[in-house]
């Protein structure tokens, strides 16, 4: 990811992009501080960067300014209102408990979706990891999650139907699509998170504790929603 930084240049959007990139790499790994300096790099490089500014929040939410973790999502919302930018600023606004804010934005995701299949963008994966997520229409996101994998198979789409079937208590099969998520290496919290939840849906308690411990290890402040659930199941 250096490399991709090299290469930009000083064209500003390309070293907006590779250091966003490469701060995503530090704040998987659970290095806050160096994962801020690359937004904070990208956002000097090329303001007002979509992906930064998000980035950005979620730092801020993981240090517990909630009001800057609003502000800068805001910013992102306000330019390019992207799902998953939509969908942090109703988290955000959950926390702060500021539920008509929250409903609002949420709201917002139905339409968000009918615009960009109207201009040929896939949402599926995203939307049913959205609706998932906050236990909205169940059934239809696993079909959506079915879908999503089916037309786009990944580790991603691996991950978010074997959470998708956890919420839906299909936690045998959940198992087997977790497995196959994870059978690269790939060293993923929220997907560690998922993995646990589906091995606590299936009796197995220890190994469930093991797999939030193992999420919060790796990133202790890896999802706004479901970090403080992995810290209270770990225990």
């Amino acid at each position: 990811m250096q490399a991709a930084v090299n290469a930009a240049g000083g064209e500003p959007e390309p070293l907006a992009w590779a250091r966003v990139q490469l701060g995503k790499l530090y704040w998987a790994m659970g290095r806050t501080g160096p994962a801020e300096a690359q937004y904070r790099f990208a956002l000097s490089a090329f303001p007002n960067y979509v992906y930064a500014l998000d980035a950005l929040a979620q730092v801020r939410a993981a240090r517990g300014d909630m009001s800057g973790a609003v502000r800068l999502e805001r910013r992102a919302v306000a330019r390019i209102p992207l799902p998953q930018f939509v969908a942090t600023l109703g988290d955000l606004f959950r926390i702060q408990g500021n539920r008509t804010g929250a409903r609002r934005e949420y709201a917002l995701m139905g339409a968000i979706r009918r615009l960009l299949q109207a201009n040929g963008v896939r949402t599926d994966l995203e939307i049913a990891l959205f609706q998932v997520d906050h236990e909205m229409q169940l059934t239809s996101s696993l079909g959506l999650a079915r879908s999503a994998q089916r037309d786009r198979p990944s580790i991603d789409g691996d991950d978010v139907l074997a959470w998708a079937l956890e919420r839906n208590g299909l936690c045998g099969e959940a198992l087997r699509h977790s497995k196959h998520a994870l059978r690269l290496g790939t060293q993923d919290a929220l997907k560690f998170f998922h993995r646990g939840m589906i091995e606590r849906c299936l009796g197995h308690s220890a190994n469930g504790r093991a797999w939030f411990r193992r999420a919060l290890a790796l990133n202790p402040h890896f999802s706004i929603l479901w970090a403080p659930v992995a810290r209270r199941l770990a225990g």
